[in-house]
């Protein structure tokens, strides 16, 4: 077994280096969803929801790079083009979308897909020994579990 410069074996870290690209393509697109229906939204709600959507796109860009970076140390390297990021990315693009349900409709959508490639993700750093990913991973699962069910309990909200 050929070990990389931080100890883990060079073949695990290939694969997380490329399941960490597609976690990357789909942050990216859940991202851009995130600045359309901040800069989309539309009635009553607008303030609240402009300003949350804000939050969590500043999130997602903020560990868009801490992706980026995680596979640069992996020893891979991170997609950066747009034609990589839609081959690759399982996220559905939210178009044109400025009604309040629609836009958190979506935000519940590309987490729970988000969702499922971190744990396969953190099953494989698991099993790599590669505790900087598991952390991260781990750390993504909990704060985006806590959005999921947060967006779920505002579409119950009575008006």
């Amino acid at each position: 077994m050929k070990l990389n410069s931080i100890g883990l074996d060079q073949e695990k870290s290939a694969q997380l280096s490329s399941d960490l690209n597609t976690l990357l393509a789909n942050f990216q697109t859940y991202y851009q969803n995130l600045r359309g229906i901040h800069w989309n939204i539309k009635g009553k709600r607008f303030f609240d929801l402009h300003v949350k959507f804000e939050e969590l796109y500043t999130d997602a860009n903020e560990k868009v790079d801490l992706i980026a970076e995680r596979i640069l140390t992996l020893g891979g390297h991170p997609l950066h083009t747009f034609e990589d990021y839609i081959a690759n990315t399982s996220i559905k693009v939210g178009k044109n979308i400025n009604k309040d349900d629609a836009a958190i409709h979506l935000i519940i959508d590309s987490l729970s897909k988000l969702l499922v490639i971190e744990r396969k993700i953190l099953n494989t750093s698991d099993d790599a020994n590669d505790e900087g990913t598991n952390s991260m991973m781990s750390d993504f699962i909990a704060e985006q579990e806590k959005t999921v069910w947060m967006m779920k309990a505002w579409l119950t909200e009575e008006v």
